[in-house]
């Protein structure tokens, strides 16, 4: 599991890179950071970081908000229509992207977003995953608490943000990693989305380095780029980590 990307770092620092032909070595003779040097002044990766971390963050943080309301209501409240309302929600897991993409792009186009970072927030703004994981982790909280709080005079917001949020700290943890995880290494939508070399998102970004003429032998510059695509990914599970086991574990026992 970890030697692909030790050889990815190997890689990114061996001059001109590993090319498929070339032979393979475990380390290079005469490491240097000219790979990095050279594509970061060449092309706009600190653009494409910059693009990727406003997207991941503001789609994280709707995500995971719609997610822990949706989850809480329908762990929680009962009304007419929430099992199929929640059945409807899980079924749209089982279609491709590939069968909605073209759709999503005319009501994007339509609405005059293409080339635009709310392309690609706003339609992967709804996370059923999210949603299924924090109702099964609100199903553990007791409602004689919820009720508890209700008969001391606190409204459905208070209860909410004073009875069950405090208990939501692994929860949150899961969420967010997952989110961040699926928007930073989102390929796909961002590449029909965003045209301009310029509003690219990282993979995206990475993905025009191979046929691109400025390198004589572009892998050196690829495995630099994912390289440091990496270290976002590994901050954000190193500050969640904890909550992370933890809301797994609570959502596997629930």
């Amino acid at each position: 599991m970890m030697f692909p990307l030790y050889w990815m770092v190997v890689s990114a620092l061996t001059p001109g890179g590993q090319s498929p032909s070339a032979s393979f070595s475990l380390w290079p003779d005469q490491p240097t950071l000219a790979n990095v040097t050279e594509v970061f002044q060449t092309q706009p990766v600190w653009r494409w970081i910059g693009n990727s971390l406003f997207i991941s963050a503001i789609t994280t943080a709707i995500s995971v908000a719609v997610s822990l309301g949706a989850g809480y209501a329908l762990a929680k409240f009962r009304f007419t229509g929430r099992t199929v309302l929640y059945a409807a929600s899980l079924l749209t897991i089982m279609a491709p992207i590939q069968v909605t993409i073209v759709p999503s792009f005319l009501v994007v186009a339509r609405i005059g977003l293409v080339d635009s970072p709310w392309a690609v927030i706003l339609p992967t703004a709804f996370d059923v995953v999210g949603i299924f994981i924090a109702r099964q982790f609100m199903l553990g909280i007791p409602d004689a608490l919820l009720e508890a709080s209700r008969v001391d005079g606190a409204g459905e917001i208070r209860t909410f943000f004073s009875v069950v949020m405090p208990s939501c700290g692994p929860l949150v943890g899961v969420l967010v990693i997952l989110a961040f995880m699926a928007r930073w290494n989102d390929f796909l939508w961002p590449m029909v989305v965003l045209q301009g070399n310029e509003n690219l998102t990282i993979p995206v970004g990475l993905s025009t380095l191979t046929n691109n003429p400025a390198f004589a032998s572009p892998w050196g510059a690829v495995m630099a780029v994912a390289t440091v695509t990496v270290l976002p990914i590994l901050l954000v599970f190193l500050v969640f980590q904890k909550q992370f086991v933890q809301g797994i574990a609570s959502t596997g026992i629930t």
